[in-house]
């Protein structure tokens, strides 16, 4: 099963696509857009080019876990996308910026190539989380 992720921003949207089998998140290009329309537009085009057949997108809690504006935005955009027809996940995503960040200062980007790929490689973090989330057993899935 195909499974699209989703780091959703106003402006970037970060995307990465699961393999056939549900295993591995690898990266997609970065949306750019100008509306929640034009992203909307632009996620539901990929989901039907890509033959997804379910959504997964980063929900960006406060670090006390509450939820703030974009969280919002965020919960609104996964209640468009349910019109597609498709299940619709949202997984934490606190720190997965941060994490993309040092992934690639690890591997020696510069800062430019970084700002250019950080979507993505969140997008890919946030995927990867949901997939593993799936294989482990119950008892040791996260909440």
């Amino acid at each position: 099963m195909r499974v699209l992720g989703i780091d959703y921003g106003e402006r970037r949207i970060g995307l990465a696509l699961s393999d056939p089998l549900g295993i591995i998140a690898g990266g997609l290009p970065t949306l750019t857009v100008a509306s929640d329309d034009e992203a909307f537009a632009a996620v539901a085009k990929v989901v039907e080019e890509r033959g997804a057949e379910a959504i997964v997108i980063g929900l960006p809690r406060n670090m006390d876990g509450s939820i703030g504006p974009q969280a919002e935005r965020t919960n609104a955009f996964a209640e468009r996308l349910r019109t597609l027809g498709k299940p619709v996940y949202l997984v934490d995503e606190r720190l997965t910026s941060a994490r993309a960040n040092r992934a690639m200062l690890d591997h020696g980007f510069s800062r430019n190539k970084r700002r250019k790929h950080i979507d993505r490689m969140a997008a890919q973090f946030i995927l990867q989380t949901w997939l593993d989330a799936r294989k482990a057993p119950e008892e040791e899935r996260p909440s």
